[in-house]
């Protein structure tokens, strides 16, 4: 009877650690100084997140497929395979379509935030940051994440447009037979051009649906970045620029 009860109450105890987690957000750190590593780590789990960690991208790859994390923490600088690449990989799972990626780098030039938004980023945030402003970043990120109800209410149509046709379950774009499988930030301007066919959305409008009012360094440049990669996928004649203006879709 004893031993009965000790396994009983192991079980539950089991039971309620799994329970916890399974209400956890999970990020994936990926950097290849174990300094920072430990200093973020620290900080994140102190505000409750469940934290995995990868010092190179090969690993990366291999642990965010397993654990299936809800953000993936990335830096650029690293030996082997860069961040960049680690990103466009990541991006090639079909699982971790949904999983938020956000670079953390200590290069801030234009050109290396506009390769991050390239690779599939969601955000590009540079070093050195206070861990406050950063935990406020990420906490921001997953809250835009989870209450995004103009997608959710699209989730189970599928969407029609001539030889264009949009699977937001899937979150795939399929143009005359051809299926391409759309990185999430890039999907939710997909979704905002072709939720109002013909109207003009402004760079504001853009800016506010895909990024939070404290990315102070996304340019337009970056906007530009997400319009290039829509049109390379479903032609140029279905994304329009309004000059001064911004941009439309025509079904």
């Amino acid at each position: 009877m004893i031993e009965i009860g000790v396994n009983f109450v192991s079980y539950i105890l089991q039971l309620l650690v799994l329970l916890m987690y399974a209400n956890t957000n999970k990020i994936l750190l990926v950097d290849d100084d174990r300094d920072i590593l430990e200093f973020l780590s620290y900080n994140l789990k102190n505000e409750g997140f469940s934290i995995y960690k990868s010092m190179n991208g090969t690993d990366a790859l291999k642990t965010a497929s397993c654990v299936m994390p809800q953000l993936i923490l990335l830096d650029i600088m690293m030996p082997e395979m860069d961040g960049i690449e680690t990103c466009v990989k990541l991006r090639m799972l079909p699982e971790l379509k949904n999983t938020l990626i956000v670079f953390l780098s200590a290069r801030n030039e234009d050109y290396s935030l506009i390769a991050g938004f390239e690779a599939g980023g969601d955000d590009y945030i540079t070093k050195p940051v206070k861990p406050k402003v950063l935990i406020s970043r990420i906490k921001a990120l997953l809250k835009r994440y989870d209450g995004e109800e103009e997608i959710k209410t699209l989730i189970t149509k599928r969407l029609e447009f001539g030889n264009i046709s949009i699977e937001p379950e899937r979150h795939v774009l399929v143009k005359d037979g051809e299926e391409f499988t759309i990185p999430r930030k890039e999907f939710r301007l997909l979704m905002l051009l072709t939720s109002k066919p013909s109207k003009v959305f402004t760079r504001t409008e853009i800016f506010d649906h895909l990024w939070s009012p404290d990315n102070s360094d996304v340019s337009d440049r970056t906007i530009d970045v997400y319009i290039r990669k829509l049109r390379a996928r479903m032609g140029e004649e279905r994304i329009i620029t309004v000059k001064g203006v911004g941009y439309k879709f025509e079904p």
